[in-house]
């Protein structure tokens, strides 16, 4: 697990030095083309902002990583690192499902014994 963790740590920080890096060589660009008279300024601060944005966009699909947890352990560190929307929205989910399997009749619970299996394993 704590692999993993710094794993994660070492993407989102190579994640954020990218959008410094990417964010540095646009401006040092805007500010090249604004001195030969290409862009007048005003033009340049907007594709700037653009350019800020979209890389920070960029960071946040690169820094959202699907993990599985392999035991309940597990799950109850990645749920204790979630935002109080992200926990909502989970709630939300789960209700979703405990309402499709009410639907569907599928009344199924694991018993003891199989609850016990999954927690060894």
């Amino acid at each position: 697990m704590d692999k993993m963790g710094e794993s994660l740590k070492k993407i989102v920080l190579a994640g954020i030095g990218a959008v410094a890096i990417t964010a540095d060589k646009s401006k040092d660009l805007l500010e090249e083309l604004v001195k030969k008279g290409e862009l007048t300024v005003e033009q340049g601060k907007v594709l700037n902002e653009e350019l800020k944005h979209k890389a920070s966009e960029k960071v946040k699909e690169k820094m959202t990583v699907k993990v599985t947890p392999e035991s309940p352990e597990d799950m109850i560190d990645l749920v204790s690192k979630m935002t109080p929307e992200q926990i909502a929205q989970m709630k939300e989910k789960i209700a979703e499902m405990e309402k499709e399997a009410e639907t569907s009749g599928s009344t199924e619970t694991p018993d003891a014994e199989e609850i016990q299996d999954t927690e060894d394993a």
